[in-house]
């Protein structure tokens, strides 16, 4: 056995025997879907970093920015990532304080309408059971590469992963085995990153030789690869897309199922906004050493194909065998995290959110229905053709297109009624998917700015509009709006709120001091190599990459300060007004 395949068999049973040694704590529906409402920061730090990381990432993304984007992928801010913040501030905390089981049946009991939470439901079981599809089979990929065994072998070792233990623990095993999983990949990229950079002889070295090479011209300018031949013929293009992509994203990191739903495992809203600020910082730190070392890779080989495959070449002929062993174990450990993500709560909804109106299930029968949707998803990925890593940005863009515009007006706007959430769902649903179809079929050529994502959020927008049109919201609906605003008294804390502080004031730390770094141990080389530099050796302001460098203080420090004042405003006693809170 070889020492890929004998560390990824050993994390694999590891995760399961640690998934299933938590599943003896489960003794009713609230800890199989909720994990008790206990969790602590870290592991909700874990869950949701671990839900959103996956071959996707690993693979695609790390493909994507070896392919040509490595400089827009370090230099743009992260838009992206912004909506773990303000979907925390704005609607994860509300989420928390419904005490629903599942985010379809927040819907339903907001708009106290069934149709909403059943088309919710629908929405998690189509779009999250493909996700699942695609991380599945991403994982048996992985693991055919690296193994003596086949594709069909790696995917049944890839669902037995993961099903072993979700069917058995629910969200109790889900979070702990992200929390391990999140720990392994990310030690496990921090010290691959850190030996691949030494060995190219640092950052600085690095940049400037990538600069200056002549297979992928422009790679690290601030953006990337243009013109003929790829998706984008001008910077303008590109930007433009980039953006609408990133807010798109964010509002899937604000308020999708696979990210929201974890702030209902929360202990208290306090830990809601601790382990989202700190949950943004996880992800912009490995998306830096992830993006950043898919793009050196460029110096060792730019001709690997498929490009997917970047990482893995690189842990196979570029470092130690432990060190490569323990990456790729690190990026199976990714795919199953989000696989076990993506089971539950489809699960979940099969069980809880098609027939919202009936008696809940028993855990014996909602155990069952996973099982049932476990053994669905092993079929079609059997069936369905490989590589598909596309379908994870089309379904992610769907549910911001679906979710996102509900999802915030459920909790800011008095007069969305039932009906225009519903309208507003389908319309968002039916306004991404149908330009992305005939887009992707070649029937139509969309410019970046009809990005079928931004599409669907305004289609929605007009159906939550038209839908409420003429109609009011019921009383029940209204009462229920006015309860979430009211905040808990158990969470109006002098000591919590200092502590709760504390995540705020490390993300203005990042926002002032990364400007510094990207200059620092970017965009000086970049220039030198580029021959932008003034005559007098200073960082030429003429080009747009300093300016891009500037995005994290333009970007976070206002989301830091938003943050530390709302936190204040709302849990301080001293500050929260007396009002707000329940007694």
């Amino acid at each position: 056995m070889s020492l890929f395949t004998l560390t990824i068999a050993a994390s694999v049973v590891l995760f399961i025997a640690v998934g299933n040694f938590a599943g003896r704590k489960v003794k009713n529906l609230d800890d199989y879907f909720v994990a008790g409402r206990q969790a602590p920061t870290l592991l909700i730090v874990g869950t949701l970093v671990a839900s959103l990381m996956s071959t996707t990432v690993f693979m695609g993304e790390a493909g994507f920015t070896y392919a040509g984007q490595l400089g827009p992928y370090l230099l743009l801010p992260g838009l992206t990532v912004t909506g773990y913040i303000y979907g925390a501030l704005f609607f994860g905390t509300y989420l928390r304080r419904s005490q629903a089981t599942t985010v379809a049946a927040f819907f339903g009991q907001r708009f106290d309408d069934e149709g909403v939470q059943r088309i919710a439901g629908v929405t998690i079981i189509l779009g999250l059971g493909g996700y699942l599809l695609v991380v599945t089979q991403g994982a048996a990929l992985l693991i055919a590469e690296l193994t003596p065994l086949s594709y069909v072998s790696g995917i049944v070792l890839a669902w037995l992963g993961y099903s072993a233990f979700t069917l058995y623990a629910g969200s109790r095993g889900v979070i702990l085995t992200d929390t391990l999983m999140f720990l392994l990949f990310t030690g496990a990229t921090l010290v691959f990153a850190v030996y691949l950079l030494d060995d190219f002889g640092g950052v600085d070295r690095a940049v400037q030789d990538l600069t200056r090479q002549d297979a992928k011209p422009d790679l690290t300018a601030w953006h990337g690869v243009i013109g003929e031949g790829t998706d984008w013929p001008t910077a303008l293009d590109f930007l433009i897309w980039f953006v609408v992509i990133d807010l798109s994203w964010s509002l899937v990191y604000a308020v999708s199922p696979w990210q929201s739903s974890r702030h209902l495992m929360a202990k208290s809203e306090h830990v809601v906004l601790r382990a989202s600020i700190y949950a943004c910082l996880a992800v912009i730190f490995l998306q830096i050493l992830i993006y950043g070392v898919g793009g050196f890779v460029n110096l060792a080989n730019p001709d690997i194909q498929p490009e997917e495959t970047v990482l893995i070449w690189a842990a196979t002929q570029l470092v130690p065998p432990v060190l490569g062993a323990v990456l790729v174990a690190g990026i199976v450990a990714a795919a199953l995290s989000s696989a076990s993500t993506f089971l539950s709560l489809v699960g979940f909804s099969v069980s809880r959110d098609l027939k919202p109106g009936a008696e809940p299930a028993g855990l014996s029968v909602t155990r069952l229905a996973m099982a049932a949707v476990s053994v669905v998803v092993l079929g079609l990925s059997l069936i369905v053709p490989p590589n598909v890593f596309w379908i994870t940005l089309f379904i992610g863009t769907v549910f911001a297109s679906s979710w996102g515009p509900v999802g915030l007006l459920s909790i800011w706007n008095r007069s969305i009624t039932a009906r225009g959430a519903r309208w507003g769902m389908l319309a968002g649903l039916l306004g991404n998917i149908i330009p992305a179809s005939l887009d992707y079929l070649g029937t139509v050529d969309l410019p970046s700015y009809l990005e079928p994502a931004l599409l669907g959020i305004v289609a929605s927008l007009i159906g939550a509009w038209a839908g409420s049109r003429g109609h009011s919201p019921s009383p029940t609906a209204q009462q229920y709006r006015n309860k979430l605003h009211r905040t808990p008294a158990t969470d109006v804390s002098g000591s919590a709120t200092r502590i709760t502080l504390i995540a705020p004031s490390i993300l203005l730390v990042y926002g002032l001091a990364m400007p510094w770094v990207l200059l620092h141990f970017y965009v000086r080389p970049y220039q030198t190599a580029a021959g932008h530099l003034t005559l007098n050796g200073d960082l030429n302001w003429q080009y747009a990459e300093p300016w891009f460098a500037l995005g994290p203080a333009v970007l976070h420090i206002p989301l830091g300060l938003l943050a530390w004042w709302v936190i204040r405003r709302r849990y301080d006693p001293v500050v929260a007004p007396g009002h707000r809170a329940l007694t």
